[in-house]
């Protein structure tokens, strides 16, 4: 992890070459300061004579309006995603920071850090009250006579620096945390003097060890690392309890000069692996002499050190979703939802920015053996390229009644480095299976999984499974009654859907049309509804469009051309499955802060979507699917449990889907158009025909799912009309659903995350 340049001036070498003038000009600011030098450290020694004698002092009296306090802030600390782990312990997936930070308590740090600290920075720090007035004048008439800039600060002094520039980095405004940046490290005498007025009243305020301790969390190692812990995890691979000797005193070396001695650049000619890391091992050693001369550490001890050479073990800290591997994409839709928390803020830029300073640990709802299963079954089934086809392969599984994703997968690589996203088309920073507000596409055409919504409608209506409508293919349906928008007539339209395997209709009953999926079975069945009924239906189940328009309603969208991400298929499935009762997604369990203390996570809303006699309707045409379109998928998922499902395929077989639950985990599986057409049935991938890819993943993930989570018998009603409850029951309040929306949908076939989006008619040919 190498940061970029520092910003302004900080970690930089005050080295400068002084003019005789400036010597002089040295030596009057040194005198005209002692006093006040002098009174500070007589102040921090003595305190209690200072608080009785201060205003008999005229000399400290002129620092009585200097602030004697400074606010010591929670610092910046990295905030973690996890998953739980098979074992039920957590598993890191990515980390977010602006400073990469674990603050640790006293006991978490070995004592070598803690001694190789006071003997080189400053070795009086038990014995002053927080000035060490030796290094100060040492430092001033060094500087002074025109040598190299000297610090000459105590821990304490620098603890004070370290919090103030901290506050800097608070600033959410460039110009305003560059202007406090450059008021608390300006090379001035006046600015010392506020630090030592400030490091008085820390020492007054804190224990010693709590100094240091703070000093050490606190303390830059070299780009975005700060605090001993990480610089323990980042430089050794290891913590700061476990540290060596020679590697403590190489890390407290860094503190002095992050950008002369950090060890993360081996090219370095001053300081690289070719020579010894040489910067970083001269510091080290004169700290390994510091401490022998001190007691700190045996001459046998100082000996090994001093033999033991540099060798820094670089360990990149998990830094954003890219490092999630296979789950980055859940990883992504995992910091949208942070981002919309309010929880973490007003606006998701500031929750954001809170949530990599805050020190937040979230525990998302992932379930490794599903997740393995997903990964599994898109590489084994789907290749992250194909020669002229922008493909796309998904799997996304929901636990029933809970709303929790426990999967979500897809066949690219995650990158959200432009340079990375222009290397090649197997990477994407898209996430196929959400939303576009969530870091999705703006969504692909269900077909025929979404007639689903069009049979719960007409159980709702009191219709009957074996109740038969006209299904005859015509180039004339007439009239579609709307009571949103208007009666829909596409008599003047030429608009001629047909069947998927050319069925020439006849009197479908609504069981055949779902069973064999028969496009004009559905219309004829819609002809007898109310097309915003439909719509209706189908947002109580979730159901959405994914660029975040209002659904579409038009006879087309009967057989499923609203674009949609296929997480709001598996959610609607799933609350099919729960007995018509849908449950929002959730992705995070739990939010515990630095503190211990937890927040809540975003909650899952569950609404009744139809009555559990409507539900019961569509399991008993939907679990006769399996043995009809899904056949493949029921027979290759074992163990095998009760199974409802839906296929669907679009027009030209551009999108392929199999969305199907058990009664505790529904999942979806699909191939999809991410821009452009092909037509999967002419299409063959290693391990089969594209068409039939879903078919092959989906048992795999739905395998492990019954075989860890089980799953009972549906409720099913008979094929007869459904006895309904009172009016009310099942129906979701949508206020004003029918004051938008358009009828005119155009002929377009894109549905691809560049944005385009169009929705089409097309030639109604979605079936299977």
């Amino acid at each position: 992890m190498k940061s970029s340049e520092p910003r302004n001036k900080r970690n930089r070498d005050f080295a400068e070459t002084r003019t005789p003038l400036g010597v002089l000009g040295g030596f009057v600011g040194l005198i005209a300061a002692s006093a006040a030098v002098a009174a500070l450290v007589v102040a921090a020694a003595t305190p209690a004579i200072a608080m009785v004698g201060m205003a008999a002092s005229g000399t400290i009296g002129m620092f009585d309006s200097l602030p004697g306090y400074l606010k010591i802030d929670e610092l910046s600390e990295k905030s973690n995603i996890y998953v739980i782990g098979a074992s039920g312990r957590p598993s890191m997936m990515a980390s977010f920071y602006d400073q990469n930070r674990v603050e640790v308590g006293w006991e978490a740090v070995d004592q070598d850090v803690k001694d190789a600290t006071v003997a080189s920075e400053d070795p009086r720090f038990y014995e002053h009250g927080g000035i060490d007035l030796q290094g100060t004048l040492r430092a001033a008439v060094t500087t002074a006579s025109g040598r190299e800039t000297q610090g000459g600060s105590s821990i304490a002094q620098q603890y004070v620096k370290n919090v103030r520039v901290q506050q800097c980095e608070l600033e959410t405004d460039e110009a305003a945390r560059d202007d406090c940046y450059d008021a608390v490290t300006e090379t001035t005498i006046d600015r010392k003097v506020k630090e030592m007025r400030l490091a008085i009243g820390v020492e007054k305020r804190y224990s010693k060890d709590e100094i240091l301790l703070g000093y050490l969390n606190i303390a830059g190692f070299g780009g975005t690392v700060y605090g001993i812990e990480a610089a323990a995890n980042y430089y050794f691979g290891t913590k700061a309890s476990d540290l060596t000797l020679p590697q403590a005193a190489s890390l407290v070396a860094i503190v002095n000069n992050p950008e002369k001695f950090r060890l993360d650049e081996p090219d370095s000619e001053a300081n690289g692996a070719a020579n010894g890391y040489a910067a970083n091992h001269t510091r080290r050693d004169y700290i390994l002499k510091r401490m022998l001369t001190l007691g700190k550490i045996t001459r046998d001890r100082y000996d090994e050190a001093i033999a033991t050479p540099v060798e820094p073990k670089i360990t990149e800290p998990s830094t954003g979703c890219q490092t999630a591997g296979a789950s980055a994409y859940f990883c992504d839709y995992v910091k949208n939802i942070l981002q919309t928390d309010p929880s973490f803020g007003e606006d998701a830029e500031t929750r954001m920015l809170n949530f990599r300073r805050g020190g937040y640990d979230v525990y998302t709802t992932l379930d490794v053996d599903l997740q393995g299963a997903a990964v599994r079954a898109i590489a084994e089934n789907v290749p992250m390229t194909y020669p002229g086809w922008d493909l796309g392969g998904v799997v996304v599984s929901v636990e029933v009644g809970t709303g929790r994703v426990l999967a979500m997968a897809q066949n690219k690589r995650y990158s959200q480095d432009p340079t990375v996203l222009a290397s090649g088309p197997e990477y994407t920073s898209i996430n196929y299976n959400t939303d576009f507000d969530q870091g999705g596409s703006r969504g692909f055409q269900p077909g025929s999984t979404y007639k689903v919504f069009t049979l719960a409608q007409w159980l709702k209506e009191g219709h009957g499974l074996s109740e038969r409508v006209d299904s005859r293919p015509r180039s004339n349906w007439g009239v579609f009654h709307d009571s949103c928008l208007g009666d829909y007539d596409v008599s003047g339209e030429n608009w001629n859907p047909k069947n998927d395997a050319g069925e020439s209709g006849g009197a479908y009953t609504a069981l055949e049309s779902t069973v064999q999926s028969i496009n004009t079975g559905f219309l004829g069945m819609a002809k007898e509804l109310d097309l915003c009924g439909i719509r209706k239906t189908a947002e109580a189940f979730g159901m959405h469009r994914a660029d975040g328009d209002p659904l579409l309603e038009s006879p087309s969208t009967v057989i499923g051309t609203n674009e949609v991400a296929p997480l709001s298929v598996a959610v609607a499935f799933a609350g099919i499955a729960n007995n018509g009762r849908t449950c929002s997604p959730i992705a995070i369990d739990r939010i515990v802060g630095r503190d211990g203390e937890e927040l809540p996570p975003p909650a899952s809303t569950c609404t009744q979507s139809v009555s559990p006699e409507v539900a019961a309707g569509m399991h008993y045409g939907m679990t006769r699917v399996m043995n009809g379109t899904a056949w493949e998928s029921d027979q290759n998922t074992v163990p095998h449990v009760p199974f409802i499902g839906k296929t669907g395929t679009t027009d030209g077989a551009k999108d392929t889907w199999m969305a199907g639950a058990s009664t505790e985990v529904a999942t979806v599986a699909a191939v999809v158009s991410v821009n452009g057409d092909a037509n999967q049935r002419g299409i063959w991938f290693d391990s089969g025909r594209a068409a039939e890819a879903r078919h092959r993943m989906w048992p795999v993930v739905m395998s492990v799912a019954a075989a860890k989570y089980g799953g009972g018998p549906f409720t099913e009603a008979g094929p007869g009309p459904v006895v309904e409850p009172p009016p009310g029951v099942g129906d979701r309040d949508d206020e004003g659903a029918g004051d938008e929306g358009s009828s005119d949908q155009g002929n377009g076939n894109g549905n691809g995350n560049n944005g385009n989006g169009n929705n089409g008619n097309g030639n109604g040919n979605t079936g299977d």
